[in-house]
């Protein structure tokens, strides 16, 4: 296992965040993640300025794990490693951009949420996929019925995690890590409830330690 993807796992749970004004924001979140207990961050690119934010979050904070979210394109790919992303993550299978970015020697993390996807996916080498939008899809009933043809996979679901059934994805052995927004909500961003957030994170980050009984990567 690379060193990234082995602090995504000790993680457990990965903010995925939409900045609206980084300037304002990117800094003051890196530090409530870290703090909150989980260092690590996906910035989608959603957002205008997304780049930006992931250089001043590695700024801010170089212990924090920062990647890139919502990656459509081999361009945006190249633009968010050029700010500084230590990984990528896209919410479909194109195999394009993994090639790219496997020749680049980045970890990458494309969406899988069908036969199909998974099956390209094992023909090019990946061993951890996304898995979106995990509850419309079916949640971990859907994961469970794929690992039967593909046992070779961990898997990241997002799209519907929560606190209510966060503990529940991650006590499955297939889940590698689980994605989410309602820590990092733009309502929350935007209004500056820093301490909401640090608090959702640190209850997120026992979540994580009460089902695999070990240490995430904090502070």
């Amino acid at each position: 296992m690379d060193d990234v993807s082995r602090r995504i796992y000790e993680t457990g749970v990965i903010p995925v965040i939409k900045l609206n004004h980084p300037q304002e924001t990117a800094q003051k979140l890196a530090e409530v993640l870290c703090c909150g207990g989980l260092p690590a961050a996906e910035v989608t690119f959603r957002a205008e300025g997304a780049s930006e934010a992931i250089r001043l979050m590695r700024q801010a904070r170089p212990d924090l794990l920062v990647g890139a979210g919502t990656v459509l394109s081999c361009g945006q790919a190249r633009e968010a490693m050029d700010a500084g992303a230590q990984f990528i993550v896209m919410p479909g299978m194109d195999e394009e951009i993994v090639r790219f970015c496997r020749e680049k020697g980045m970890p990458v993390f494309p969406g899988c949420s069908s036969a199909t996807d998974y099956h390209t996916a094992y023909r090019l080498g990946l061993e951890v996929l996304k898995f979106f939008p995990a509850e419309t899809l079916g949640g971990l009933s859907r994961i469970r019925a794929l690992a039967g043809p593909f046992p070779m996979f961990r898997i990241m679901p997002t799209g519907g995690i929560n606190l209510d059934n966060l503990e529940a994805y991650l006590s499955d052995p297939r889940i590698f890590a689980c994605g989410g927004s309602y820590m990092v909500k733009e309502s929350l961003i935007d209004g500056g409830c820093w301490d909401e957030i640090r608090s959702l994170c640190e209850h997120s980050a026992d979540i994580v330690r009460k089902v695999r009984g070990e240490k995430t990567c904090q502070e």
